[in-house]
């Protein structure tokens, strides 16, 4: 990446003339120098933008000048934002969203049409599944959930009328990783989209395209903010991918906020350090549960007893913040644990600084039949807890006395 032409040089563009680092790339990429001589990217809370005269204005509509027209799809804080994740992700270009699942509507409503479908895994957020399994089938979009690691299914489940494969690796709450590498062959044999949420590890640890993914979606919400302060989604790929969803976006206006690009901003600086940090604590705890009175099972990739220990090593540099365990008891004992913990907050939402702590089966994944739950794996018993940066000894002992209480 080169250094602005700003005779300042307060900031870097995404041009590819120094290979920068990892960290580098999350606290420089595109920076915007501004006449202010601002050290920190500056929020553009405007809603339009005015232009030099009226050739100017029907040049930026029609694209043949590039420029901000409108903050719906043109707006400085959010271009800056999805071009530094973009180049964590290793990615072409990233559009921006409202929230998470704003990204995966997207790339839904970007790439299919009535009579398309999507072979899914079957372990994903609660609410994607909603929107695969209802609202995407309402206008003749149909979805086949496979396991998550059983390639034969996968293969099976193609037909002449898939368009996109689309997992969560590590999944959403058992951890469960899926080998990008083969589904990438898989679907490059079928003339497929390859689609992969990287929320719980983000590129600090893992990459997909790296690994032949086509496209990323996150839900910014999570890890990528870090601080639990805002709502939004990002989409990466290629240039060629990532212009159909901008023309959903621009169209249907998912748009993320110029105030919220710029917290995810910030977010992203710190991304590495904040979840080297949480994957460690999150393997001690993980190692710590194993040997708790009343805990059955612990879901956690780092774990050797974990089913893809050995391919979450060689993909990912890192296992993620977030362990689930199940109960003996059922929910019953769950939610007795849970109520019995002093500080560790009771939300569904995870990659927090703050530790926080879920039971899956009547939050997340609530709006699934008992079916599908089962079939997913998500049982009454199951709690699923999003380490955060507390000291490991006191998410112990709080955890503790929860375990405690439920027996």
């Amino acid at each position: 990446m080169a250094k602005s032409n700003d005779s300042n040089n307060t900031g870097v563009t995404t041009e590819p003339a120094v290979d920068y680092g990892f960290d580098t790339l999350a606290i420089r990429t595109g920076q915007l120098p501004t006449d202010e001589g601002s050290h920190s990217e500056p929020i553009f809370a405007t809603s339009s933008f005015v232009f030099q005269d009226a050739a100017q204005a029907a040049a930026r509509f029609s694209g043949s000048e590039p420029g901000n027209i409108y903050s719906r799809f043109t707006n400085p804080t959010v271009e800056a934002f999805e071009k530094r994740l973009a180049a964590m992700e290793g990615g072409e270009r990233a559009v921006a969203t409202s929230s998470g699942m704003a990204a995966i509507l997207s790339i839904m409503m970007a790439f299919l049409q009535s009579g398309d479908e999507v072979v899914s895994s079957r372990s994903i957020f609660g609410t994607t599944n909603v929107l695969f399994d209802k609202y995407l089938k309402k206008f003749g979009v149909e979805t086949t959930f496979v396991s998550i690691s059983a390639m034969d299914q996968w293969q099976a489940a193609i037909t002449d009328k898939t368009k996109l494969l689309f997992l969560e690796t590590p999944s959403n709450p058992l951890c469960e990783v899926a080998d990008i590498r083969k589904l990438s062959s898989l679907a490059k044999q079928h003339d497929l989209l390859l689609v992969v949420d990287n929320c719980f590890c983000t590129p600090a640890l893992q990459q997909p395209l790296a690994l032949g993914a086509d496209i990323i979606v996150h839900s910014a919400t999570k890890y990528l903010d870090g601080q639990g302060r805002c709502i939004g989604g990002a989409v990466v790929g290629s240039n060629e991918l990532m212009t159909e969803v901008y023309g959903f976006l621009r169209s249907a206006g998912p748009t993320m906020s110029a105030f919220n690009a710029w917290v995810f901003l910030k977010g992203l600086e710190t991304l590495s350090l904040r979840m080297q940090a949480q994957s460690k604590s999150a393997l001690l705890l993980a190692q710590w549960l194993t040997d708790q009175p009343g805990v059955e099972k612990v879901h956690y990739a780092g774990l050797p007893t974990h089913p893809q220990h050995a391919l979450a090593k060689q993909q990912q540099s890192g296992f993620g913040g977030i362990v689930s365990f199940e109960l003996t008891g059922g929910r019953d004992a769950a939610w007795k644990m849970i109520d019995a913990t002093t500080f560790i907050s009771i939300t569904a939402n995870l990659g927090d600084v703050k530790t926080t702590i879920t039971h899956p089966a009547t939050t997340t994944h609530g709006r699934l039949s008992d079916e599908d739950k089962a079939a997913s794996g998500i049982t009454e018993g199951l709690v699923r807890v999003a380490v955060g940066l507390e000291d490991i000894s006191d998410i112990k002992r709080d955890l503790s006395h929860g375990l405690t209480t439920a027996q």
